[in-house]
């Protein structure tokens, strides 16, 4: 029988309903931002156990390189979904920059670089300033984007019918050249994901984009330049898609024109699993290279298992993107809630 020194005083009963909804809004945000890592580790545990050649230098090597092109483009795509928007035209902007960094190469590294830069930072910087300037939805503007850029990609290579070599050994070392067993766009990937990463959590511009993608209106009674702010996002996406496309091309030394189909959804759904939501507002670099490198793993353990084909990793990848959803939904409830 409960005595009355064991009996909490009533003015103490709010304090721990407090207390007790202030910890369940903790573990919330610590899974809304760090879920993807913690998968992550659990995945590679499990692999590592089950599998004896996934846990292998040479294994992990392979999964961080492929991944770093993805990487590079999701970069991008995480500015724009936290401000709330979305960039749809992230894929064709790889294979044309893939392109025309092969096409360009024949002019010197410079030219390579420099020119699917500057196509497909201009393809970015005009999507912002219409989504920007006229209000018009960021899906219907990057869906035309996405059409229009292939388009020009498949003008250029004659219906793809035209493959562009890169007989540039200085060029195509930028892809293919190696550090410490890891190729260079490794490193370049993991430069831009810290550069981005104090971009977005230490500067003015950073705080614009979180206080846009909470609330659009609220950040402009508060004198946020909401329309640079956007256009620079999308400027932001289509540089890091069209540098993606230009260190592809370099490692395979060639403008393959058939990749890129798709990429969008995979760059979404990495930085989505990574904890960014698609409502905007909300979100870490981090958190997108952990989706990025979860994705890579999943690929990786279904390579290692035989009886699956490459195509059953978008399965999962839906999967998982689903579950992302609605546990950011269930979470984002809750944290109302409380």
């Amino acid at each position: 029988m409960m005595t009355d020194s064991e009996v909490l005083p009533a003015h103490d009963a709010p304090a721990a309903r407090t207390a007790a909804a202030a910890r369940r809004e903790h573990v919330g945000r610590l899974l809304q931002h760090h879920g993807a890592l913690i998968v992550l580790a659990v995945l590679v545990v499990v692999g590592s156990v089950a599998f004896d050649f996934f846990a292998t230098p040479e294994n992990a090597a392979s999964v961080v390189v492929s991944s770093s092109f993805l990487a590079i483009i999701a970069l991008g795509m995480t500015f724009v979904i936290i401000s709330g928007g979305i960039d749809l035209s992230v894929g064709s902007l790889f294979v044309l920059g893939g392109v025309l960094a092969a096409y360009g190469s024949q002019a010197g590294v410079v030219v390579a670089l420099l020119l699917p830069l500057a196509v497909c930072g201009t393809f970015g910087l005009v999507q912002g300033l219409i989504i920007a300037r006229t209000g018009m939805a960021p899906f219907i503007v990057t869906l035309a984007g996405l059409l229009g850029v292939r388009g020009l990609m498949l003008a250029l290579s004659n219906e793809g019918a035209t493959t562009y070599l890169v007989k540039n050994p200085a060029f195509a070392a930028l892809g293919q050249g190696e550090l410490f067993g890891l190729t260079y766009p490794v490193y370049i990937a993991a430069a831009l994901a810290l550069l981005c990463m104090l971009l977005l959590q230490r500067t003015g511009f950073g705080q614009n984009v979180f206080a846009i993608g909470g609330n659009e209106h609220a950040a402009t009674l508060m004198g946020v330049p909401v329309v640079r702010t956007k256009v620079l996002v999308y400027l932001m996406s289509g540089l890091l898609a069209g540098l993606a496309g230009a260190l592809n091309a370099a490692r395979l030394s060639s403008g393959v024109t058939i990749l890129g189909i798709g990429l969008e959804l995979d760059v979404i759904a990495a930085v989505v699993i990574g904890g960014t939501l698609l409502t905007g507002g909300a979100g870490s670099v981090t958190g997108t290279v952990s989706g990025v490198l979860l994705l890579g793993v999943i690929q990786s353990l279904i390579n290692q298992i035989g009886d699956l084909t490459s195509s059953f990793q978008q399965v999962v990848s839906g999967g998982f993107l689903a579950l992302v959803v609605i546990a950011q939904r269930l979470l984002s409830k809750a944290q109302r809630l409380n």
